[in-house]
């Protein structure tokens, strides 16, 4: 008996459960043996005892209790996911790091680093600010002048402006300034605040200055703190990860894409440099270094290539050149000619990739949040509920990108409008045909990313282990 206990306490009821002796563990190997000691070929009755003393080791120990979940838990969940999950980053950073290293490369060779900063052939002046002190309006006459009679029929009247320099060379000096009223001529009143272009001849004569513009930088500023503060107190710190990316990505387009594309590097390659870099740091320093961020970065690049190629192709077929009013004013102030049509598709890339940002991130975050609430879901699962988030999102998303560009050609809308001439002469006009390239390009990319972003992240958030969420 004392042999038979010591046998039971060693197997455990898990173990004493089975009646095949094929499935009994080594422990119970004896048992066997000692049956035909006693009673030959008939079988003892022991059997019928064993599921008292199962019940015993149920009472002596409750662990076997939890010991099946815990071992299939880890065959299944932690053991194999473990690795996959290792193998998941590796090929994310197999992908992402030579096209992090292409970003940089591209920055370094397109970047016009022996070359002075390009400058308009035309003077521009230089900025002096200043303060209106009063006006009046009356006939267009040369300083010393006296107007006679009635001003003749047809004469438009001008605006005559007392300033006072604020700084520059005639800090402090009175001046007085006369201009003619269009109706493209700002409205200034006394009290504004005014930018003024000086020429840098004699300081004393108001023909070495000219009125160029409002001061704005003071409502400017109160209305960037107020942005600030509002995305810190809603996001913390990740609200200032993501004003800090905001700041960076600036600096890539004042510092990099504008002096490369103004030396007459290629405005298309410079813009998908630029979006690289734009897109590697903003995503990553907001989002965090983690796979749901590479899955982000993968969809937003895959996009921005369909946009890219959509673009390239439409404005070709199109016959669109680029050389609109803008562009045609800069290819003057430059002296020399640039790529307008690359200029076109630059827009285009790096106007689509904040809208991109917003729709890949959401998908991910999506996908992964399904997960982590119903870690059981595959990536079938994963990936066909993630889509029906993404068909909500991705009509917002396109509205968005599509009111954005209406806005930005609203002038343009209304000047073409006036010309009395049928929709069809309107839409194909040089103008509203870019604005249609960009906005249908870029809606085509950010429909493209939903099914992109989501099925790549369904696949790698279904092998990630349960803790990692």
């Amino acid at each position: 008996m004392n042999r038979r206990d010591l046998s039971d306490d060693d197997t455990g009821p898990i173990r004493r459960v089975t009646d095949t002796p094929s499935d009994r563990s080594p422990g119970t190997s004896r048992s066997p043996r000692r049956t035909p000691q006693h009673e030959g070929t008939r079988r003892p009755r022991p059997p019928v005892q064993r599921p008292r003393q199962a019940e015993l080791g149920r009472r002596r120990a409750p662990e076997p209790k939890p010991e099946p979940p815990v071992g299939h838990g880890h065959s299944h969940g932690h053991g194999p996911a473990a690795p996959a999950s290792r193998r998941v980053r590796l090929l994310l950073m197999g992908l992402l790091i030579p096209l992090a290293v292409a970003t940089v490369a591209g920055m370094i060779v397109l970047y016009p680093w022996s070359e002075d900063p390009a400058k308009s052939v035309f003077p521009q002046g230089t900025p002096v600010s200043a303060t209106v002190t009063g006006t009046i309006t009356g006939p267009c006459l040369a300083e010393g002048q006296v107007q006679v009679g009635e001003p003749p029929p047809g004469a438009k009247p001008c605006l005559t402006s007392d300033l006072t320099m604020t700084d520059g060379p005639g800090a402090g000096k009175p001046l007085k300034l006369t201009l003619p009223i269009e109706p493209s001529t700002p409205r200034f009143a006394a009290g504004d605040e005014v930018v003024l272009s000086y020429n840098g001849g004699d300081v004393a004569n108001p023909a070495s200055f000219q009125i160029v513009d409002f001061q704005r930088g003071t409502p400017l500023l109160l209305l960037a703190g107020l942005f600030a503060l509002a995305v810190i107190v809603l996001g913390r710190w990740r609200g200032l990860a993501a004003l800090v990316a905001l700041g960076l990505s600036f600096l890539v387009l004042a510092f990099f894409v504008l002096p490369s594309i103004l030396a007459g590097e290629n405005p298309l390659l410079v813009a998908i440099a630029a979006a690289g870099a734009i897109m590697f740091v903003a995503l990553y320093l907001t989002h965090g270094l983690s796979a749901r961020t590479s899955v982000a970065v993968l969809g937003t690049l895959v996009s921005l290539v369909l946009i890219g190629i959509l673009s390239a192709i439409f404005s070709a077929a199109a016959s669109l050149t680029g050389l609109d009013d803008s562009t045609s004013q800069l290819i003057g102030s430059l002296g020399h000619g640039i790529d307008a049509r690359g200029l076109l598709l630059a827009g285009v890339v790096i106007g689509a990739l904040g809208v991109l940002d917003d729709v890949t991130v959401t998908q991910t975050s999506a996908v992964w949040e399904l997960r982590r609430a119903n870690p059981s879901l595959g990536w079938r699962e994963l990936y066909g509920a993630g889509l029906r988030i993404g068909r909500d999102h991705v009509g917002s998303a396109v509205n968005t990108l599509v009111m954005a560009y209406a806005g930005a050609a609203l002038p343009v809308l209304l000047y073409t409008s006036l010309s009395g001439v049928g929709l069809g002469s309107i839409l194909g006009a040089e103008d509203i045909a870019q604005e249609i390239v960009r906005t249908l390009a870029g809606s085509v990319g950010i429909v493209a990313a939903v099914p992109v972003t989501t099925v790549l992240a369904a696949l790698i958030a279904s092998r990630e282990p349960q803790e990692s969420l």
